[in-house]
């Protein structure tokens, strides 16, 4: 079983990944130049939590994903979340890299 991290675990991981806020949840805003561009982000992260099997709450808004990790059978953020947050990151560094 996954442990919950402690504040100072989560924060100390995501130090160089300001767009993740950590609270009883990790959330992560991501801005893209088209809705398009929003959802090819959305699909490439449900790959990748499909291979995890640990699934994400998201929020669609045209052009802005937003994010919402947490380990709900643990209560709270475990290294699951950190994991997929850091997916998420590496995804959407990519995808600006292409003019996303």
């Amino acid at each position: 079983m996954p442990r919950v991290l402690e504040p100072e675990e989560i924060n100390r991981q995501l130090v160089d990944h300001q767009r993740w806020s950590a609270d009883d949840a990790l959330i992560g805003q991501f801005d893209f130049t088209s809705f398009e561009a929003a959802i090819r982000f959305v699909d490439a992260v449900a790959s990748e939590a499909t291979e995890m099997d640990h699934h994400p709450d998201i929020d669609i808004r045209y052009d802005t994903v937003v994010l919402t990790l947490v380990t709900h059978s643990e209560g709270g953020c475990t290294q699951m979340d950190i994991e997929l947050a850091l997916r998420a990151d590496r995804i959407f560094e990519e995808m600006a890299s292409k003019g996303a």
